[in-house]
């Protein structure tokens, strides 16, 4: 997409009313999680060739989606991405409409459970099972849960979420051929703490480690052009990396980031202490993935999933650095 494209752009603002002009992304799920939808192939076992052939039934509820502006000419689909057992859309509502957002995606999915139900009665049999009471159930009752409705109020989310979900298939297939690194390991205990990881657990088994934690005196410090100190400590990070020591932090701030950008770039080691934990079918977020799949990168919590988590405090922010002093303390 053109960059001068990007400029013509309006975007969701905080707070504004769901029936004017924005970016959104919806995901269509089969709650089952069974591939009802399409078949992951994955040529020459290369996960950048990875596909999705549809099967019938993906093939109608794609097409369903995606000619959504049949009837509301105010909406473009800018990407989608069909995948085994969901749907990924982006859609532009690039004018206000009468109806809200929030409405025309319950349509939508309304014809969706249509489409499973005439499916079913189609081909003669149901094809899931109730995971509560372990009953056939019928086509419509594939498509139970709500579809997920994501607005994008910042020019930075769009381009991250075309690429998200364009590179679903890729991602499938990397945590398909490398099952042991992307699944949720449970019950890991160092230094009497038990976590949840996803990544490479032999990082566990080196014998230096390095806290990165940049104290908020060496950023004031910076702010007032004294920033010998900063500086000195964030280069000797990147040069313990150097040698062999696996840097362990929740890289929480601006320069501890930086810090992490260093080492994905490098493809040096580290631990990453996760504020949450794994949800089911959890999957690290873009350059955290790609570190997984290299065994560049263990993800701890000590947490258990909170799907309501949205903000970081203060008490978790010392408590994760805490951690990651820990498990630097680890010895061999």
């Amino acid at each position: 997409m053109a960059e001068d494209d990007h400029k013509q752009w309006h975007w969701q603002e905080q707070g504004t009313a769901w029936k004017g002009v924005g970016i959104y992304h919806v995901t269509l799920t089969v709650p089952s999680r069974e591939p009802l939808l399409g078949r992951l192939v994955i040529p020459e076992n290369d996960p950048k060739q990875a596909i999705v052939e549809r099967t019938e039934l993906g093939d109608r509820i794609t097409e369903e989606a995606l000619r959504i502006n049949r009837y509301y000419p105010e909406i473009r689909v800018i990407q989608h991405c069909l995948m085994p057992d969901h749907l990924h859309v982006i859609y532009y509502v690039t004018e206000s409409m009468d109806k809200s957002i929030k409405s025309v995606i319950r349509g939508l999915w309304q014809g969706v459970k249509k489409i499973g139900r005439a499916y079913t009665e189609q081909n003669k049999t149901p094809f899931i099972h109730s995971e509560l009471n372990s009953e056939k159930t019928d086509g419509e009752k594939i498509f139970t849960e709500v579809p997920f409705i994501r607005p994008m109020s910042r020019r930075g989310q769009l381009q991250t979420m075309i690429r998200y979900v364009q590179m679903n298939p890729q991602r499938l297939a990397t945590k398909h051929l490398m099952p042991d690194y992307f699944r949720v390991q449970e019950e890991i205990e160092i230094a009497g703490r038990k976590y949840s990881g996803v990544g490479n657990a032999d990082l566990l088994q080196r014998t230096k480690y390095m806290p990165v934690h940049v104290r908020r005196t060496m950023v004031e410090e910076a702010e007032q052009g004294k920033d010998k100190r900063l500086r000195d400590y964030m280069n000797s990070c990147v040069l313990a990396a150097r040698r062999g020591s696996v840097m362990v932090s929740p890289f929480i701030s601006p320069k501890e980031k930086e810090v992490m950008e260093v080492l994905l770039k490098e493809g040096l080691p580290f631990i990453y202490i996760a504020d949450n934990g794994f949800r089911d079918y959890y999957k690290p977020q873009d350059s955290l993935f790609d570190a997984v799949a290299r065994k560049q990168v263990l993800i701890l919590s000590p947490w258990d999933y909170d799907p309501h988590k949205k903000h970081v405090s203060r008490a978790e922010c010392v408590e994760m650095n805490k951690i990651a002093e820990e498990i630097a303390l680890i010895e061999k």
